[in-house]
């Protein structure tokens, strides 16, 4: 098997931890050609990659358009191989706290671009991953209270999801015998954002910090824009069609598991996940 990856980042980097001690060929391209990948302006090695994977993984995120679509469409288009995108579930816009399942409406969001992209990637034939927040190891609600970044905004009926990386590593080889279409891969129990930041406090023993009012609290135009947007992530599909679900179905689970890393004792001190609706 050999599997072409268009940006190696943090999730696709564990994909390929994850594959090649099982006899994977990984090839990866990334727009500076680093960490022993090759540049993406190389086209030659591009064209040879895609002629010859089995698998092709794209989380190029666009810009004003899919990079990787406007310069390798048609090849990708010819590729005999399995096409899979990381895309997002920001395409569902504001949703005002429903559930979001595949068959929602896409583009009215902020990120019309990736609107966009994913609809590109689909039309391809490409399994399309629509994820939320993302959390992992190094990158998680844990290491931003522990470097005192951490900030509760109080934001009545704001929801949202995430889903643990290991969890997406999981989704996406489940996709690899799966049809064409859209998944969305999130964890089972959207919170607040502020919730979670408090679990997290609670976790390493510090002290939770108030919440600040959202008119109040100096964030960028960025960080305003989620607080816009309000959604929970439906995960039927993928658990219906993928045989997949979710190792850590909240992010009660991910966090203690992620704390019992760096901190053994507070997986049996921190107080139980609670009870929950399984969608």
């Amino acid at each position: 098997m050999r599997l072409l990856i268009f940006g190696l980042g943090y999730t696709t980097s564990r994909l390929a931890e994850r594959l090649a001690p099982r006899g994977w060929r990984i090839a990866a391209v990334t727009r500076d050609g680093r960490n022993g990948t090759h540049g993406f302006a190389d086209a030659d090695r591009t064209a040879f990659e895609i002629a010859h994977a089995t698998h092709i993984l794209s989380s190029v995120p666009p810009g004003e358009a899919d990079p990787v679509l406007a310069a390798y469409a048609p090849a990708l288009a010819a590729s005999p191989a399995w096409l899979g995108y990381l895309s997002s579930t920001g395409v569902y816009g504001d949703t005002a706290g429903a559930w979001a399942d595949e068959s929602a409406p896409v583009g009215a969001g902020r990120r019309s671009a990736r609107a966009v992209a994913d609809a590109a990637w689909l039309a391809l034939g490409a399994r399309v991953f629509r994820l939320p927040g993302i959390y992992g190891p190094g990158r998680s609600p844990l290491d931003r209270v522990a470097s005192g970044q951490a900030v509760r905004i109080d934001a009545p009926g704001h929801f949202f999801s995430r889903i643990h990386v290991d969890d997406i590593v999981e989704g996406v080889i489940a996709g690899f015998d799966a049809p064409a279409g859209a998944y969305n891969l999130a964890d089972d129990r959207p919170a607040p954002q502020s919730d979670v930041l408090a679990y997290a406090c609670t976790l390493l023993g510090l002290p939770i910090p108030p919440l600040v009012p959202l008119a109040e609290a100096q964030l960028s135009p960025q960080a305003r824009a989620f607080y816009a947007e309000r959604r929970r992530i439906a995960n039927g599909k993928a658990k219906r069609v993928l045989g997949w679900r979710p190792r850590f179905a909240d992010y009660r689970l991910g966090l203690r598991a992620l704390s019992a890393i760096t901190n053994p004792a507070s997986a049996s001190t921190a107080p139980a996940p609670a009870s929950h609706d399984q969608r």
